[in-house]
């Protein structure tokens, strides 16, 4: 059986469903627990260091393991076996704008999912279905996506991982309503996310109700010319011209009613960018905390947080956060993830070209929610917002101290240089001086070192069920969807960590003191109000659904897009339940 090792309370019994699920997903052959596993990842993440310091970093993983430093579900899952399976959770996949190059980014994109990574996708290069007919597109970006969809289901028919996927296209590309209304056809897309691509010249039309021009570089055919497109001077073709607020209002409602589309910022994704003098992002991983490039990985590795709550909820004492812990714990994860770099099986050779380029990973977290609540402190509150971006800017300044420290003792990653990597206005240039001065001194072994992804799985199996990510926890109580190998469906009574651990401790849940407050009890504001908390302490991104009553009318809902923008936040993704598409989760 595998136990909670949360100070102070070892002795809690891990629920029914977490127990399956780590079985199910990590457990291998002999293994009985969390620990058997942990022995297992410390080991091979040791192995990539010199002979003679092997042993220490082993026991310093395992330690870091057992107090909350996991890694994504991976590593956890293949780490120190021999399967074939990246340690990488997600990738990006560049498409082309020949049929060639799309076959050819299928096919790459099929190696990638069959290891066990997810995939995310720009498909606006690819020619809009009203293009001059020529050899170069036998299909429209929706048509292509259907092919991609197709291919990626019938991977998880011959036994592999369960594949995800995130497809993207900009805003002003011809097809974009084509697209954002195509999950309203049932089974479409199963194994995709889908988000536009929305920029700051999209949203000021919007706001001064000006027109916008749907674009591309493809020749339209003789039906649109004859409509009235036109040839702009920048060679791009106009194909058709619309208010604005019109493709807004589609979008939005979309979203409204199938809580998809999500939306990336693109121009803010860019300009944060650390190495923005370097790249260019057009797309994220399928849960949208990781922009990448052209082959980019995400190397993820959340903390724990109720791991570092010491006297939960005031019963023994002041409840209070561990922060030199959690510094030192944040510090040994930096080193443990950038050695999965070294360790990993790459699905294609240009993925670990990438990597080894910059050296991109992803110290992240999970349970804030939980922590909060242990912490006696509202999700929705100041002192609660105020608690996360301590944690956050903790986290930012640990981690990024660790990559300087590794570059003096293994060097900077191969692309650093001190006149690009300050550039005005993106995350590294807004680090405190000394950072600043530290990296020019000696420069930094990750190019990024901060992604907070959704932990849905890692938290169940080795949490407890703690809240996801940086959210706040769903319910107390609730029944939750699993999908089987063969599709059926089974559902699964499961409790929240810390409503599981207050009860244990003796509180009193009849009657939950006022600091445990759930995500259909705040308003859908509160959970873009933590988000524009922390991100200015990420370089990458953070993964977060905005859950909205399925009452909430859609003149609130359309306001919240326009408050996830003026927010400076890189993306934006609602959950609002309805009938169309259903839930996973369902509070009892």
């Amino acid at each position: 059986m595998c136990r909670v090792l949360t100070v102070p309370n070892e002795g809690l019994p891990v629920q029914p469903f977490s127990r399956e699920v780590l079985s199910e997903r990590y457990l291998k052959a002999g293994e009985l627990g969390c620990d058997d596993i942990f022995r297992r990842v410390s080991k091979a993440l040791a192995s990539v260091e010199e002979k003679a310091a092997q042993q220490t970093y082993e026991a310093l993983f395992l330690k870091n393991l057992r107090d909350g430093a996991i890694g994504a579900g991976r590593i956890m899952h293949a780490a120190g076996t021999a399967l074939e399976s990246t340690l990488i959770n997600c990738f990006v996949q560049p498409v082309g704008d020949t049929v060639q190059s799309v076959h050819q980014a299928r096919d790459e994109a099929g190696e990638t999912l069959r290891r066990g990574g997810g995939v995310g996708y720009d498909f606006s290069c690819i020619y809009p279905r009203h293009a001059e007919a020529t050899e170069a597109f036998a299909l429209d970006p929706c048509g292509y996506i259907d092919m991609f969809d197709t291919a990626c289901a019938a991977l998880a028919g011959l036994g592999a991982r369960r594949g995800a996927q995130m497809g993207v296209l900009r805003i002003d590309h011809p097809d974009i309503d084509a697209f954002m209304q195509a999950k309203r056809k049932p089974g479409r897309w199963t194994t995709f996310n889908v988000s536009v691509a929305v920029t700051d010249a999209f949203m000021h039309a919007c706001m001064n109700d000006e027109s916008w021009q749907l674009v591309h570089h493809a020749k339209p055919n003789k039906t649109v010319q004859a409509a009235g497109a036109l040839q702009r001077g920048d060679g791009l073709w106009v194909y058709e011209t619309l208010p604005a607020k019109v493709l807004w209002q589609r979008l939005t409602q979309s979203a409204y009613e199938l809580s998809e589309p999500g939306v990336l910022f693109i121009d803010h994704i860019q300009r944060d960018n650390n190495l923005r003098a370097l790249e260019t992002i057009a797309t994220t991983n399928p849960c949208g905390e990781q922009p990448l490039p052209p082959y980019g990985c995400c190397d993820l590795g959340p903390l724990i947080l109720p791991r570092f709550v010491r006297h939960p909820f005031g019963l023994a004492g002041d409840a209070t956060f561990d922060f030199d812990a959690f510094e030192a714990s944040v510090a040994l994860q930096v080193r443990a993830l950038d050695n999965v770099l070294d360790l990993t099986r790459w699905p294609l050779p240009q993925q670990r070209e990438e990597a080894m380029g910059k050296r991109r990973i992803g110290v992240g977290l999970t349970g804030l929610g939980n922590a909060l609540t242990m912490l006696c402190l509202r999700y929705d509150s100041d002192a609660g917002r105020a608690m996360a971006v301590r944690i956050a800017q903790t986290m930012r300044d640990a981690a990024y101290r660790a990559s300087v420290s590794l570059a003096i003792e293994k060097g900077a990653f191969p692309q650093f240089s001190t006149h690009t990597y300050f550039s005005a206005g993106n995350f590294a240039s807004r680090l405190p001086e000394a950072l600043q001065r530290a990296i020019r001194a000696h420069g930094i072994r990750n190019s990024h070192l901060l992604s907070i992804a959704p932990a849905g799985s890692v938290s169940l199996a080795f949490a407890d069920n703690a809240s996801n990510g940086i959210e706040p926890s769903f319910a107390w109580q609730y029944l939750r969807k699993k999908r089987a190998a063969d599709g059926s469906q089974t559902t699964h009574t499961v409790e929240d960590y810390a409503w599981r651990l207050f009860r244990s401790l003796g509180g009193n849940v009849r009657t939950l003191p006022s600091y445990f407050v759930s995500a259909l009890d705040m308003t859908p504001a509160s959970h873009i109000a933590m988000m524009q908390t922390m991100q200015p302490f990420v370089d990458a991104a953070i993964s977060k659904t905005v859950n909205v009553p399925e009452n909430c009318t859609y003149e609130v809902f359309e306001g919240l897009f326009l408050q996830a923008w003026q927010s400076k936040l890189k993306g934006f993704a609602t959950y609002r339940p309805n009938d169309i598409v259903g839930s996973v989760l369902q509070v009892t």
